[in-house]
């Protein structure tokens, strides 16, 4: 333990660096993920073959190792933020995407026809009802992703890309010598409590988003 603080203590400022850069590019993948997940699950959740087809695809991606894709990616897009990024995303598309297509899916048809009834178009019906009911459905399924990308963004360190995974690899590559163990627990420690302070402000998130009436 004492090598362990002692280590944390002498790279505290890089640790922060790269912490910042890691809960930055999870941030990122996910935010760019919901909004092609949302995308295409409004597209999609109203014909039963075309919510089967994307979201077979999008767990297709899944089942692809990731140290195979981004080794796929890397011809085209290089090393580093580009690969990572364009892999994070492709990840967490599943989750949100499934939730998506079953929230929408799961709003009331009686809501739907008064809401035509009192004259509102498909935009403003999805807009104003669809969406904000599907909402929670959508939010767990962004906490869901969050929790998945945040460990494969460790494995990305492969691919020099940003983040705590370099910290671990560094660390197991160098096992034998005073600092490596300390250096890949501590990498390795940070990426779960990272992880839960991510799931923490989603769950706030939700506290503010939705509507007392939905979450009851």
């Amino acid at each position: 333990m004492d090598a362990l603080w002692s280590f944390v203590v002498n790279r505290r400022e890089q640790l922060l660096v790269d912490s910042y850069l890691h809960v930055s590019a999870v941030v990122q993948s996910l935010v760019v993920a919901t909004l092609i997940a949302v995308a295409l699950g409004v597209l999609v959740y109203r014909s039963p073959l075309g919510s089967a087809a994307a979201t077979a695809t999008a767990g297709a991606i899944l089942t692809v190792p990731s140290f195979a894709l981004l080794g796929l990616l890397i011809p085209f897009l290089g090393l580093g933020v580009g690969p990572t990024i364009v892999a994070l995303v492709l990840y967490a598309l599943l989750p949100i995407l499934r939730n998506t297509v079953l929230g929408l899916s799961s709003v009331d048809p009686a809501v739907i026809d008064a809401a035509r009834g009192v004259g509102m178009n498909r935009l403003r019906l999805l807009a104003k009802i669809e969406l904000p009911l599907a909402w929670p459905a959508i939010l767990t399924g962004m906490r869901v992703s969050t929790q998945m990308i945040m460990g494969i963004l460790a494995l990305a360190a492969y691919a020099k890309g940003p983040g705590l995974g370099n910290l671990i690899f560094s660390g197991l590559s160098r096992l034998g010598s005073p600092n490596a163990v300390p250096q890949a627990l501590t990498g390795t420690v940070l990426i779960v409590v990272l992880a839960l302070a991510l799931d923490g402000v989603l769950l706030l998130l939700g506290r503010l988003t939705i509507s007392r009436g939905i979450r009851d």
